[in-house]
């Protein structure tokens, strides 16, 4: 298991490396059909064959994947288990196949020049794409740069040239074929992160050599006894509140923008169960000969698997190197709080009003609870000077408590406690049930009208650069400088939030995420993706917060959808255009009432027509 986690050691040849580990070992490695096997498979042994490419980032499981459909369609295992790049077989169907199942090692490094085995098979394989008849399919994985590299670097011909500009094309707009060329493109970057967790995690808990760990004698000793922290963080990575707690979090990641490849998840839970933050194990990672040592010197809490999930045991360089850890490291999960929650951590075994909660969450916790270490440094915080409060040795501490209650807090009282607040996503518990899992295809509901007026307030705010509170129309605003202006005083025009005349504002699925959409007349309409962090930066604009202070990116990103509203609105004008209003100019001055309500003054000046 520890191969597959957060070692120093990158081997690139992952699947290799691991497949030798495992028989080195004896065990199995571990193994989940991939969520898109059936699809390839269909495109090799279907009525109508075409070849295919897998592409994505390094980690995404493509030579695994390859590795599974190799084994599929009856291949040697001999001929699979060695080192060349290059294999192929005969299909059921009299056909060959071709299988480049890394890319990277069948060209030639930057500079040199090409063999021509290797030139001729991927022009045989360009030519093949647009050719009405073939016996020749392929299956080739490259990473998506790597993919255009290459065909960059073959020598040019109409069909290599063809076939660049095929493969750019479905890259840049997201598709996976194109009628007439006979390939599938699958890029598997654009696969859910949260689907694969659960095929990983199933995968990863019923691994047949845990019950060798736990079961019989094994189960009775210190290593893998009650008392060891690997086989308490496995139990816990069991309960289906932390699993939906760490979906969540990968959920988001998918719709903020951040893939996480199938090698980091497998890190990740790796991690989960054998991570300690001590310096006594080697990589912060336990083995079995670790553990009696960390119960004598009482570091247990050390193992926490909620420290673990975040990547806290590990050093930051490292944590910042792994995408995972980076990703899920920027929910700032224990580094932020409220009064509540720190109040129940600190003072909530004195409090009686807390108590409960500190029983529930801290006191009960015999394994990363309130330990001895814990109530010490608890009771130096607390009755130390106000010079002294900066007790790093406690903080560290809270920050690993505040992680805790985030998987610990169950959902009937997540709403009471504030469990987002723990986060710096404050609105992200919203986004994913009432939001995502409203709107998403699969449900096709309506997101409540407060959400939407929420949005529109905070893009009032935005567009017209003034502390609006309307948020029943979308009021859209110029300046006589220029639309991206800070503070646009030109009343344009507003839209109505609930439908009216043809006009409205409402969340819709667009792609893979949702979007806000606001509809000028039937036929012309404009839409704002809404992934996790613009949704919050909305959010926290419509309670207060100062647009430009709590995202630049998002800010630009708003004043660029205000710029496509206003061409938008322009483009209504003209199709709604009365004779006679080419002789009128007309300006409404903005300003907002005492209850922040925009009112708009008309001053209109009279051209003469031209003779």
């Amino acid at each position: 298991m520890r191969k597959y986690g957060p070692i120093p050691a990158n081997d690139s040849a992952f699947e290799e490396h691991t497949g030798r580990a495992a028989k080195r070992a004896g065990v199995t490695p571990i193994s989940f059909p991939h969520p898109r096997f059936a699809e390839v498979l269909a495109c090799l042994t279907g009525e109508s064959l075409v070849s295919v490419i897998l592409t994505g980032t390094a980690g995404d499981g493509k030579t695994h994947l390859c590795s599974k459909i190799w084994e599929h369609l009856q291949g040697e295992a001999a001929v699979w288990a060695s080192n060349n790049p290059y294999i192929n077989l005969t299909l059921p169907s009299g056909t060959t196949l071709h299988v480049i199942r890394d890319l990277s090692a069948w060209v030639p490094p930057q500079g040199a020049e090409w063999e021509l085995d290797a030139r001729n098979l991927l022009e045989q394989f360009s030519d093949g794409l647009f050719s009405a008849q073939t016996s020749d399919y392929f299956l080739i994985a490259a990473n998506d740069g790597q993919l255009i590299e290459t065909w960059r670097r073959l020598p040019d011909s109409p069909a290599v040239s063809k076939a660049r500009a095929l493969f750019e094309q479905l890259l840049v707009e997201d598709q996976e074929e194109q009628p007439g060329v006979a390939l599938r493109f699958f890029n598997l970057s654009r696969g859910s992160s949260a689907q694969l967790f659960d095929c990983a995690v199933d995968a990863f808990l019923n691994h047949p050599g845990w019950k060798l760990c736990f079961e019989g004698e094994n189960g009775e000793s210190v290593a893998f006894g009650p008392k060891s922290p690997i086989r308490r963080n496995y139990e816990l990575l069991q309960t289906p509140l932390l699993q939906q707690r760490l979906r969540d979090l990968l959920e988001l990641c998918d719709y903020n923008d951040l893939h996480i490849p199938i090698r980091e998840i497998l890190a990740l839970l790796v991690n989960a169960v054998l991570g300690h933050s001590g310096n006594t194990c080697k990589d912060h990672l336990m083995v079995p000969a670790d553990v009696p040592r960390i119960i004598a010197e009482g570091s247990v809490a050390k193992a926490s698997i909620y420290n673990n999930l975040i990547g806290g045991n590990l050093r930051e360089s490292r944590r910042e190197s792994i995408g995972v850890f980076n990703y899920l490291d920027r929910f700032r999960l224990g580094h932020e709080t409220t009064n509540r929650i720190d109040s129940i951590l600190i003072f909530g075994e004195a409090d009686e009003a807390l108590q409960s909660y500190y029983d529930q969450y801290l006191g009960s916790d015999t394994f990363y609870g309130a330990d001895a270490s814990y109530r010490k440094a608890q009771s130096d915080y607390v009755e130390s000077a106000d010079e002294d409060l900066s007790n790093s040795r406690f903080l560290e501490m809270l920050v690993v408590q505040r992680r805790a209650l985030f998987f610990k807090i169950p959902t009937k009282e997540a709403t009471d406690l504030h469990l987002w607040d723990l986060t710096v996503f404050r609105f992200a518990g919203e986004y994913l049930e009432r939001v995502v899992r409203t709107v998403h295809p699969n449900l096709k509901g309506r997101v409540d009208r407060h959400i939407v007026s929420r949005l529109v307030r905070g893009l009032n705010r935005v567009i017209v650069g003034m502390l609006i509170n309307d948020d029943r129309k979308l009021c859209l605003g110029t300046s006589l400088q220029s639309t991206g202006a800070k503070v646009s005083r030109i009343y344009e025009d507003s839209i109505s939030v609930v439908p009216s005349k043809g006009e409205r504002v409402e969340i819709v699925w667009q792609g893979n995420k949702p979007a806000l959409q606001v509809t000028l007349s039937e036929q012309i309409s404009e839409v704002f993706p809404l992934n996790l962090v613009r949704y919050e930066f909305l959010s926290r604009v419509a309670e207060g917060a100062l647009p430009s202070s709590f995202s630049k990116e998002c800010y630009e990103d708003v004043l660029s959808f205000k710029s496509r509203l206003l061409t938008a609105l322009k483009k209504r004008r003209k199709a709604e255009a009365v004779e006679g209003d080419e002789f009128i100019l007309s300006f409404q001055r903005l300003r907002l009432d005492e209850n922040g309500n925009p009112e708009h003054r008309t001053i209109q000046l009279n051209l003469p027509a031209t003779p």
